[in-house]
C-alpha cells in the first residue's frame, strides 16, 4: 500500500478532505489495513473497499472513519476512535480512515458526496476537466 497522488474532495465544498489516499482493495491489504504502523501523516488516509466494519484491535494510535456508500456519500462518522474499539455501518461499502482529528479540521457533513481526484492542487479545475472519479466508479468491477 503505497502512498499515492490521490486526493479525497467533498464535493459539496470543493475541498480535500485528504490529499494522499491510499487504497486497500486487496483481500490481503484490506486485512492489514493499519496494523503495525506508530501513526499517519497529516493530510492522508487509508480508503478500504469494499469494507462495512473496521477494529482497531492492536492498533498504536486514535483514527476518524467516514463510512461511505457506493456512490461516495458520507453516512456515518466516527471521530477519535481509540484501540480496541469497533465500527460498524452496514450499509456501507467503504471506509476512509485518517489520524484522528483530521475531521475537526475540514467541514464534512453526512450526506456530502466524497470523490477521488488525481490533482491534488486544484480540485475544481479537475472537477471541470472531467478527471474526477466518484468513489463509487470504483467500486464496479
Amino acid at each position: 500500500m503505497a502512498a499515492s497522488e490521490i486526493a479525497l474532495v467533498n464535493q459539496r465544498t470543493g475541498a480535500p478532505i485528504a490529499t494522499s489516499v491510499e487504497r486497500a482493495m486487496t483481500r490481503a491489504t484490506r486485512k492489514r489495513g493499519l496494523l503495525g504502523r506508530d501513526g499517519m501523516p497529516a493530510g492522508s488516509a487509508l480508503m478500504i473497499e469494499p469494507c462495512p466494519a473496521v477494529h482497531t484491535a492492536f492498533m498504536r494510535f486514535a483514527i476518524d472513519i467516514v463510512f461511505v456508500d457506493r456512490q461516495g456519500y458520507a453516512i456515518k462518522v466516527v471521530r477519535n476512535l481509540g484501540a480496541w474499539r469497533i465500527a460498524v455501518s452496514p450499509r456501507a461499502y467503504a471506509v476512509i480512515e485518517m489520524p484522528a482529528g483530521a475531521l475537526d479540521r475540514v467541514d464534512l457533513r453526512l450526506g456530502d458526496r466524497l470523490f477521488l481526484s488525481t490533482d491534488t492542487s486544484s480540485v475544481s479545475e479537475a472537477e471541470q476537466a472531467g478527471r474526477r472519479r466518484v468513489v463509487a466508479a470504483t467500486a464496479r468491477a
